[in-house]
């Protein structure tokens, strides 16, 4: 297994960071694999996935660099630079295209399981990965960022209350279920690949989430390291929130919804951004649902979780949920 060693003081001085580019990375990895981990992402595929398919079909170099880089086991370092903290999108591609040529090629070669192509024995790949990493960008995140944006804020918010209940250990345990764990003695599982552990204390340790499923580690050695992760709050399609039809008769449509989407603890911001309802709906239909035994509410550091009680369990499963 991957592994990181850090003191108490590296963690304890981590964060969490939002990152423009991180989500256009998630987002490029997501249309290179082409398969929808919920609803959402199959909505958000099918609106961009030809167009994308296109791009590559009219530019078979840089599809052959997108499968080289985008690796099974490993993605190749020059394609997703270590996020930092408030860095605009334009900033991070530019140090993509900044790349050396020589240590692009180098990088292919470790996310190849074979010998790089001789079609990628060339020096203009990291104008080409910038190129494509705008297109992503542009055509398919930025339109939608400011959403975006209010989901992963409110997962941080959820995963800061956290670590003031758990501390940071069970928040990184929590980050990528089954490949990041906290093993005591200093030692952070970070993947499940097979190489040497690295020391990192002292070192800058950067939580960054994404909306789409996806996630990967990154570095710049010796002084930044990065976890990238899915936030809790998928960027799903209103529609898959749809509460059955059953529920929605008894609490109302809107109201059905939020306690669907109550089966792990949420914030009003994260119900707010996932649903699209205003802040005053939401609290509104939180009172009703918290009137009425449905849900409960507990303070987390500076936030309040809602979450589903026994009632409100056996509510939702009694509508075929």
């Amino acid at each position: 297994m991957g592994l990181w060693q850090l003191n108490a003081d590296t963690l304890a001085r981590s964060r969490f960071v939002l990152s423009p580019f991180a989500e256009t990375f998630a987002a490029l990895k997501l249309l290179h694999l082409g398969v929808a981990a919920h609803p959402g992402e199959q909505v958000w595929l099918r609106e961009h996935l030809p167009s994308y398919r296109r791009l590559l079909a009219a530019d078979p170099v840089t599809g052959l660099l997108l499968r080289a880089g985008l690796g099974r086991a490993w993605i190749a370092d020059f394609l997703s630079p270590t996020p930092r903290d408030r860095e605009p999108f334009e900033a991070a591609v530019a140090r993509v295209r900044a790349v050396p040529p020589a240590d692009a090629r180098a990088n292919l070669t470790v996310s190849l399981p074979g010998p790089l192509p001789a079609a990628l024995e060339r020096d203009d790949l990291p104008e080409r990965a910038a190129r494509v990493l705008e297109y992503v960008w542009e055509e398919t995140v930025r339109p939608s960022w400011e959403r975006r944006r209010r989901v992963l804020e409110a997962d941080v918010v959820a995963r800061t209350a956290q670590v003031s209940q758990g501390g940071w250990a069970a928040v990184v345990d929590a980050l990528r279920p089954g490949r990041t764990r906290w093993l005591g003695e200093n030692r952070l599982q970070v993947n499940l690949h097979e190489y040497p552990p690295r020391e990192i204390s002292g070192a800058e340790l950067v939580f960054v989430p994404v909306t789409p499923k996806s996630g990967w580690v990154s570095w710049e050695e010796p002084d930044r390291y990065a976890i990238v992760y899915s936030c809790s709050g998928a960027l799903a399609d209103r529609a898959a929130h749809a509460a059955p039809a059953s529920l929605g008769a008894l609490l109302g449509p809107a109201r059905a919804g939020v306690l669907t989407l109550l089966g792990s603890p949420m914030s009003t911001s994260q119900l707010t951004a996932v649903t699209g309802q205003a802040l005053g709906s939401v609290g509104r239909h939180l009172r009703v649902l918290l009137d009425a035994g449905l849900v409960e509410r507990r303070r987390a550091g500076r936030s309040v979780l809602y979450s589903r009680t026994a009632a409100g369990e056996v509510v939702v499963k009694a509508a075929g949920l």
